[in-house]
């Protein structure tokens, strides 16, 4: 147990700041609220109505975000290579190229189908 209270102690410290940074924003921050600010969103975009049931969104935008998941899922790995590469030697690089050519390849595939336009 004594080997996990760091652990706990960084977990504990990562919420406390959270809940500081939430209560401390909605404390001190300026509450001007208008018309603009109580839409849906406010990305310059005026919102159009929508039916009763709930409009139909496009599937790009689905689209995009899963392939923003996908990649940044493929970033993830690095990581635990970058911090083991000494000890898995020539394997491991091999490896790494291999996977780095996979995602590339994938990258590719994507940009050429139109995938990454953002009209």
């Amino acid at each position: 147990m004594q080997a996990y209270v760091p652990i706990i102690a960084l977990a504990a410290l990562a919420a406390g700041f959270a809940v500081f940074s939430i209560v401390a924003g909605a404390l001190s921050g300026p509450k001007r609220y208008n018309r603009a600010k109580l839409e849906s969103y406010e990305c310059g975009i005026e919102p159009t109505p929508q039916a009763v049931g709930g409009g139909r969104f496009p599937v790009k935008y689905y689209l995009t975000a899963m392939l923003f998941i996908i990649f940044d899922i493929e970033i993830i790995f690095l990581y635990p290579w970058a911090v083991r590469f000494d000890s898995l030697g020539v394997f491991g690089l091999v490896e790494m190229v291999l996977f780095i050519l996979t995602v590339f390849v994938a990258y590719a595939y994507v940009w050429r189908r139109g995938g990454l336009e953002w009209d």
